[in-house]
């Protein structure tokens, strides 16, 4: 799946320095476990939401296990990323909410999931310091069918 290299905005204010993390499994379209320091955290991506595929409280939604599958070939076990926090640190589940880019080319993780249709851009304050690019990647996806616009009538939707 070709994906355009997107780097973060830049001044983004960072709570703490960019590091790098390796990829150790992809849970669904916006979770993953990272190595960070030696230590294995499951990681929220900040700034979108994919439909579930492995919620257990949840039915699979439409294109959750698209979203699932195509963050595993964009980012499989074993990729190199950067990252870079935002305001807060940890969501109520004790995930840490991050942003990522992939270490070999600069892709915007993140931003290509909305960009693809693959997530929907969903910004929760304070964590906001990519939001215009976000809400503008949607847009452009929505307009253009792209991903679970134009397979689904919109984020949320169950399977049939």
């Amino acid at each position: 799946m070709a994906a355009p290299a997107c780097r973060p905005a830049s001044g983004v204010v960072e709570a703490t320095p960019v590091s790098s993390g390796v990829v150790e499994d992809v849970i669904d379209g916006d979770t993953v476990d990272l190595t960070i320091g030696g230590r294995t955290e499951r990681v929220r991506l900040l700034g979108v939401d994919a439909p579930e595929s492995v919620a257990p409280q949840v039915p699979e939604q439409c294109y959750g296990r698209e979203a699932s599958d195509a963050l595993t070939e964009l980012i499989p076990p074993g990729s190199v990323v950067e990252i870079s926090r935002d305001v807060e640190a940890r969501d109520r589940y004790g995930r840490l909410l991050l942003y990522l880019v992939r270490a070999d080319d600069g892709l915007f993780v993140n931003l290509w999931l909305v960009e693809t249709g693959l997530a929907d851009a969903v910004s929760y304050e304070p964590n906001t310091a990519h939001q215009g690019d976000f809400a503008r990647a949607r847009r452009t996806a929505v307009a253009d069918g792209a991903g679970l616009w134009g397979a689904c009538e919109g984020p949320d939707q169950p399977l049939e």
